[in-house]
């Protein structure tokens, strides 16, 4: 058996309700790195509690910088808060072990719009004015103005560009989160609902929600669509969904499974799983043309595509060699190579990036985790090992990981960064949640 849910497809069969009812998610650091860079997020200067959420920009910067990892928040001790502090302000903070300070201040403005400006400064770096005195140097300073429906995401935005500045690395608090919602009403049917929220957990609202189980949530590369496995009309069927206006249009419904779909990066193609010849293979099909090609044949299991960065090649999962491994299928030579040999179970497995190394569900003995592993050296690295972690999902800068996990009774969602030293929860307040899927870059 090579995926549980997968394997459940055949037997599933829905309709389609409304239910007003979700369940926000609250992101929880568990884990973070022991050499974090040292940062005072001061709250700016005028600012109230007008974001979205009832919080405050500052707030929410310093919780997406907390929550990465990669900083230790250092509480500010500044009496008086102005936009540029005080040169000796700033020393009694370096004084305190902060490398970097940021400070800001909002301002309204009559068009009831907001005025934000912020600066982040470096307390080890210096600058000279034109009288030649020196400073602790502005590295970044930025000027914005939005509604206040958008000061939230402007929030994001920032830590964004924070993260960018500091690591090198370009920042996702402002990328979002797709995920399955299940609840179980007492005496009422289960619900399925399909979500979309902000990558901390925030606004989450539903795009889909049916009596039974909806599937295999996956963005496409603009970050407008995505594309899921839906059982109405009691036959499995992939849809396309726009996010926005909420139409979305049937890609596949032939007889038996339609799963496990994946779009190309250029969004031209989609992989996915059909039983057009008895057991589930992997096709491609022409998203425009709708023409279909099947890629393996054999009496094996083949499950669970995934496009590589560059869309030459797919990874996959089956059980040819006996246990589900993960398997490559480079699509101009039809050459297909095993990829994992350590472990019993290998599955849904998705290329980082640098596409020399891939994230996937892996188990050795029993225990279910979540692991890397370098295409060149198949050096395998454990990244959690909590017994029942399952559906990894990368970040679009593939420095984190979003997976489902069990926590008692219920499905809870979790991160971890793709060296291991970071790990989050994002527990719901309500429900079970299971099948992340991490969006791409959306700015």
């Amino acid at each position: 058996m090579i995926r549980r849910s997968m394997m459940c497809m055949m037997f599933l069969v829905a309709s389609i309700i409304s239910s007003p009812t979700f369940s926000q998610l609250k992101i929880q650091l568990t884990q973070g790195v022991d050499a974090a860079m040292p940062i005072v997020v001061l709250p700016f200067v005028s600012e109230t509690s007008d974001v979205p959420g009832q919080t405050t920009l500052s707030e929410i910067i310093r919780s997406d910088l907390k929550n990465s990892g990669q900083f230790r928040l250092i509480a500010p001790t500044v009496q008086k808060l102005m936009v540029s502090p005080s040169q000796s302000d700033l020393s009694t903070l370096k004084k305190r072990g902060a490398n970097f300070v940021l400070s800001g201040s909002v301002r309204p403005l009559s068009s009831g719009k907001f005025e934000v400006s912020v600066q982040l400064i470096n307390l080890y770096r210096e600058s000279r004015s034109e009288n030649s005195q020196s400073s602790f140097a502005v590295i970044l300073q930025q000027q914005y103005t939005v509604n206040q429906q958008d000061l939230r995401v402007l929030a994001h935005h920032m830590s964004d560009a924070i993260y960018h500045n500091l690591t090198g690395v370009k920042g996702i608090f402002s990328t979002k989160i797709a995920y399955v919602l299940v609840s179980r009403p007492h005496q009422k049917p289960t619900t399925y609902q399909l979500m979309i929220a902000d990558a901390d957990g925030y606004n989450p609202r539903p795009l889909l929600t049916s009596y039974m189980p909806i599937m295999s949530p996956t963005w496409v590369k603009d970050g407008r669509h995505i594309v899921y496995v839906s059982f109405e009309g009691h036959k499995a069927a992939v849809y396309w969904q726009d996010i926005a206006s909420g139409k979305r249009r049937l890609i596949s419904r032939s007889p038996g499974i339609n799963g496990a779909p994946s779009v190309s990066p250029d969004g031209k193609r989609l992989a996915l799983v059909l039983t057009k010849t008895g057991n589930p293979k992997i096709y491609v099909m022409d998203i425009a043309s709708r023409s279909i090609q099947q890629l393996t044949n054999g009496s094996s299991i083949d499950t669970e595509p995934s496009w590589s960065p560059d869309g030459n090649t797919l990874l996959f999962t089956s059980n040819r060699g006996g246990s589900p491994q993960i398997y490559q299928y480079d699509l101009s030579s039809t050459r297909i190579k095993r990829i994992t040999f350590d472990g019993n179970y290998n599955a849904k497995a998705s290329f980082m990036p640098n596409q020399s190394t891939i994230v996937m569900m892996h188990r050795d003995r029993s225990s279910f985790g979540i692991a890397r592993q370098d295409l060149v050296s198949g050096r395998v690295e454990i990244l959690t090992q909590s017994g029942s972690d399952e559906s990894p999902s990368l970040a679009p800068n593939g420095k984190m990981v979003i997976y489902a996990m069990h926590s008692g009774q219920r499905g809870v969602l979790a991160l971890v960064s793709t060296d291991g030293a970071v790990k989050l929860r994002l527990p719901a307040q309500a429900g079970s949640v299971q099948e992340p899927a991490w969006s791409p870059f959306l700015s």
